[in-house]
């Protein structure tokens, strides 16, 4: 008798999720706890395991495939009624694009566990890549990935395809050059200068179809302060030879600011709120200060979140803050890691940026955008001196926030900053 296994819910945005490896394939006998497939979601990719044995006898899904939630993706076998059913690459049906019912996966079929929990390692390739492998019969574990996180793109099979040089039966069109600049003047362009198409992974497709929803479907308005932030600088110099000399981590200007907005937002309790849709007689207004930190990952773009930010230390902060990024540069957030956030602090000044705007990552009401903290000319009394100064602009949802509540809620934040005292009282 077979039992269907079907696309898991995986995380609280997803809607469907992409088949990224098969470690069983048809006929192979599963024994509980064995690694049946590898599924990339919006936030992470997760290992999808069996604890019931059998055998299995069909994947209705292929490497490549993305279907929806609730989508059967293969049949396993008890051995009972029929033989297992041999298939081969060649063979395998297309993705399934029909819409599904989001549900989870069939009760007492298999369980998930993070990628981070066993240590075998995995070859990664976009779904061309897998496509040109099974037709020209390559050994992709021959191949150096060249992409994010070791990921096999196309040009990475240059070398296996085209050994002795350019040949038309072997290559597909992956790039073309514009001309449109400048007249044709005979010169052959080098293909290595040439446009490439780069497979996005299934992360960044999420991310665009959701920051393209928010900026489409919120009406953002902006508000930007600025504050005197030489105090901060000093007390975290004289709070970083203290923590040292204690054995603690140090900390930086982005804990003291995540510590900054998780008091204020205490204070402005509306900003920390969601709006639950146009039907809705209601919004949500969230009294856990739990922060998202928008981190630049190998990756991607990657929140992860520090959960009842207003009830943690600074060191607190600081630790719990450089362990998460350390996560989201080695793929080993876990879904709650990236889950439950309230508001986001995006922050840009390691990079120089003085001033920018964010997009509001839904269902959050609001992100603060921070820029750099540099020494500017400032007007003391009467008298010009150099202090370090901070901009920071709030993105807020005008459905729910309005400017003076944005207004009051920057004010206390640059209170705070200009008062760091405050921030270890």
């Amino acid at each position: 008798m077979s039992e269907e296994l079907t696309m898991p819910r995986l995380s609280d945005t997803m809607e469907e999720g992409a088949i990224a490896t098969w470690h069983k394939h048809p006929g192979d006998r599963v024994e509980v706890g064995d690694v049946l497939v590898e599924i990339e979601t919006d936030k992470a990719t997760m290992d999808y395991e069996a604890y019931e044995a059998g055998t299995l006898s069909e994947i209705l899904v292929p490497e490549g495939g993305t279907v929806a939630i609730g989508t059967p993706i293969a049949l396993l076998d008890d051995g009972q009624t029929h033989a297992p059913k041999p298939a081969t690459a060649a063979t395998a049906p297309a993705p399934v694009h029909s819409p599904a019912p989001a549900a989870s996966s069939a009760p007492g079929v298999t369980r998930v566990v993070a990628r981070d929990e066993i240590d075998e390692p995995r070859r990664i390739a976009s779904p061309l890549v897998r496509k040109l492998a099974v037709d020209h019969a390559l050994d992709l574990s021959l191949v150096h990935g060249t992409g994010p996180g070791g990921r096999i793109i196309r040009k990475d099979l240059d070398e296996l395809l085209n050994p002795s040089g350019p040949s038309p039966a072997v290559e597909t069109p992956r790039a073309f050059v514009s001309n449109s600049a400048a007249p044709f003047t005979g010169t052959v362009v080098d293909d290595k200068r040439a446009s490439e198409e780069v497979t996005l992974t299934k992360a960044r497709r999420v991310i665009a179809r959701r920051l393209g929803e928010s900026a489409r479907e919120i009406p953002h308005f902006y508000v930007t302060a600025v504050a005197d932030a030489e105090l901060l600088v000093q007390m975290r110099t004289d709070l970083n030879e203290q923590f040292v000399a204690s054995g603690l981590a140090k900390v930086s200007i982005n804990d003291l600011l995540i510590r900054a907005s998780a008091l204020a937002l205490r204070e402005h309790p509306n900003v920390n709120a969601s709006y639950l849709g146009d039907e809705s007689p209601i919004m949500r207004v969230h009294h856990r200060v739990n922060i998202g930190v928008a981190v630049a990952a190998k990756n991607g773009l990657v929140v992860p979140v520090i959960m009842d930010a207003d009830m943690k230390s600074l060191s607190q902060l600081g630790v719990e803050a450089k362990q998460l990024a350390t996560l989201a540069n080695s793929k080993g957030l876990s879904l709650d890691q990236m889950s439950g956030g309230t508001f986001t602090i995006s922050n840009l000044g390691m990079f120089g940026v003085e001033q920018f705007t964010a997009i509001i990552n839904p269902p959050e009401g609001a992100i603060l955008a921070v820029g750099a903290t540099s020494r500017e000319p400032t007007v003391v009394g009467d008298v010009v001196v150099p202090r370090y100064r901070m901009r920071f602009t709030l993105s807020a949802d005008h459905r729910i926030i309005d400017g003076a509540l944005a207004a009051n809620f920057l004010r206390s934040l640059t209170q705070l900053i200009e008062n760091p005292w405050r921030l270890v009282a």
